[in-house]
C-alpha cells in the first residue's frame, strides 16, 4: 500500500480524471439558518445529488476504475453507502461484486445494494467482523478488496469533494467533515491543505463508537463497541492493520469533536425544517456541533459536506415529528422543532 508521506493532492487530481463522467460535480448552497447560528457564511456541499445518492461514489469508482483489467471481481465491507459505491462501480465495469455487511446495518442500505447487482453478506454485529469476512473472500475466491477508507485510490477519489469545494469557493476557511474510517476526512485535508495550508479541518462523529477519534486519541488504532445510532453511516471499526487513512487523518485534522445522539437529532430537524432536506444523520455532525456550542467561534466561511440521502425513512420520520426513537438500548428521546 502506498505510504502516507508519498500520497498528495497528485494523487487526488488523478481521482478526479478517472471519476470524470461518472460522478457529478455537486453543488455548495448556502445555510442562511446555519450563517445566523454559525455567525458565519455556512455552506453545504450536497453530495446526496450522487447518482447513488452518496458521497462514497467517488471513492469507490476511483478504486474499481484503476484495478487492472484481468480483474474479474471485487468485495468491501460497508455501513451502507460504501457498499452502494462499489456495487455501482462494478456493475459499470462489468464485474463481480461481493458486500460485506454488520447485522446492525439498516435493512434499506442492504436492499439499495442488493438492487444495484451486488451480493450481500450479513456478517456478525460489528464493521470488524464483516471486514474479516471480506478479506477471507479475497483468499477463499480471489476477489479484490476494496478498502471503504484505508485506500489511496478511495481517499483521492473522496477527496475530489476537497477540490470541488476549494475551486467552488476558494475563500473557504473552516471545513467541517464527517468522521468515520478516515476516507473522506483523509481526502479532503489533502486535497484542501494542499490548496490552502491554513484551512482549518474539524472531524465530526457521534459519541458512540467513534473508532477514529479514539484511534486518534491513542496515538495507534484501537477498537470500540458498535451502537446502533442516527449517524449509522459513521459506525464501524478502522481496522488495527490501518496504514493510510488513520495517520492521514492524525496529521492532518486540527481537531475531532463527539456529539450526541440528542444534537444529531435536533440538527436533522433544523434541516429538514429551516433548509428542507431530507439527509442522513451522519450528514449533520458538523451541524450538530456548531448548535451545540462545541466548536466555540469559527472563522468563515464555514463548509460541510451533506454525505447522502440512503437513509431508513421510517425512522427518520420519527425524529422529525418528535417521536421517541430505540437505538438498540439507547432510547432517544422525542423532541419537537422549536419546542
Amino acid at each position: 500500500m502506498q505510504e502516507p508521506s508519498d500520497f498528495g493532492l497528485e494523487d487526488v487530481f488523478a481521482a478526479q480524471t478517472r471519476i470524470k463522467g461518472t460522478v457529478n460535480n455537486t453543488p455548495l448552497i448556502p445555510s442562511p439558518f446555519m450563517s445566523r447560528a454559525a455567525g458565519a457564511e455556512f455552506l453545504m456541499k450536497m453530495e446526496l445529488m450522487q447518482p447513488i445518492g452518496a458521497f462514497k461514489l467517488r471513492g469507490a469508482v476511483s478504486a474499481v476504475m484503476a484495478l487492472p483489467g484481468d480483474v474479474t471481481g471485487v468485495t468491501c465491507c460497508s455501513t451502507g453507502n460504501h457498499g452502494r459505491g462499489v456495487a455501482f462501480a462494478a456493475k459499470r465495469r462489468g464485474i463481480k461484486a461481493v458486500v460485506c455487511m454488520s447485522s446492525l446495518v439498516p435493512q434499506a442500505k442492504v436492499d439499495g445494494i442488493r438492487a444495484l447487482g451486488a451480493e450481500v453478506r450479513i456478517v456478525g454485529t460489528s464493521q470488524d467482523e464483516a471486514m474479516a469476512e471480506s478479506q477471507r473472500l479475497c483468499d477463499a475466491e480471489g476477489l479484490v478488496e476494496i478498502s471503504p477508507f484505508d485506500d489511496p485510490h478511495v481517499i483521492a477519489g473522496q477527496g475530489t469533494i476537497g477540490l470541488e469545494m476549494l475551486a467552488q469557493r476558494p475563500d473557504l476557511r473552516t471545513l467541517l467533515v464527517p468522521l468515520s474510517g478516515g476516507g473522506l476526512a483523509a481526502g479532503v485535508a489533502v486535497a484542501a491543505k494542499g490548496i490552502n495550508p491554513d484551512v482549518r479541518i474539524v472531524g465530526v462523529s457521534m459519541d458512540r463508537g467513534a473508532a477514529m477519534h479514539a484511534s486518534i486519541r491513542a496515538g495507534h488504532p484501537v477498537e470500540v463497541a458498535e451502537y446502533l445510532s442516527l449517524a449509522d453511516s459513521l459506525g464501524g471499526g478502522i481496522g488495527r492493520e490501518n496504514r493510510l487513512s488513520f495517520p492521514l487523518c492524525r496529521d492532518l485534522l486540527d481537531q475531532t469533536v463527539l456529539v450526541t445522539e440528542e444534537e444529531i437529532r435536533d440538527a436533522l430537524q433544523v434541516m429538514f425544517f429551516e433548509d428542507r432536506i431530507v439527509a442522513e444523520g451522519a450528514c449533520v455532525v458538523g451541524q450538530a456541533a456548531v448548535l451545540a456550542g462545541k466548536l466555540g467561534a469559527l472563522e468563515g466561511p464555514i463548509g460541510t459536506i451533506i454525505t447522502g440521502r440512503n437513509l431508513d425513512m421510517s425512522l427518520f420520520l420519527d425524529v422529525i415529528s418528535g417521536k421517541d426513537v430505540q437505538l438498540g438500548d439507547y432510547l432517544l428521546k422525542g423532541k419537537r422543532y422549536g419546542s
